[in-house]
């Protein structure tokens, strides 16, 4: 079965905004809704039947300039989502977002762009590349 191909322009990725205004105009071009910054809602997506993927098609994603996005997406970025969440224990769960900076900063904790690509990989049918 052939796999359809979808690329993710990765130097226009300079943040986690930008990560998903890419995501959006990538994923999503016909819908009247974007995807909100999350990597639950990003998961949700990449199960199909919205944006451009439908049910659990084979795909391939090529992420082109995949080291500018992990650049952008690494600690410093992360840790500024973990203490934005920190900040909202009104929406977020803080304790989890406190252990995970935590790690981050001995070193042990997955950067955003380690989570995304964690994300895309979890989904059998996505073949994600990093170019």
């Amino acid at each position: 079965m052939s796999r359809r191909e979808i690329e993710i322009d990765g130097s226009a990725v300079h943040g986690i905004p930008s990560l998903y205004a890419e995501l959006n105009r990538v994923l999503m071009p016909d819908e009247d809704w974007t995807l909100g910054e999350s990597l639950d809602a990003l998961d949700d997506l990449l199960y199909g039947g919205f944006g451009v993927l439908h049910g659990a098609e084979p795909v391939r994603v090529i992420w082109r300039d995949s080291a500018v996005a992990r650049a952008a997406l690494g600690p410093e970025a992360t840790r500024a989502s973990y203490r934005a969440k920190l900040e909202r224990p009104d929406v977020y769960a803080a304790p989890v977002a406190r252990r995970a900076l935590e790690a981050l900063e001995a070193g042990e904790g997955e950067t955003y762009f380690a989570l995304v690509t964690r994300v895309f990989r979890d989904h059998a049918n996505i073949d994600l590349v990093l170019a």
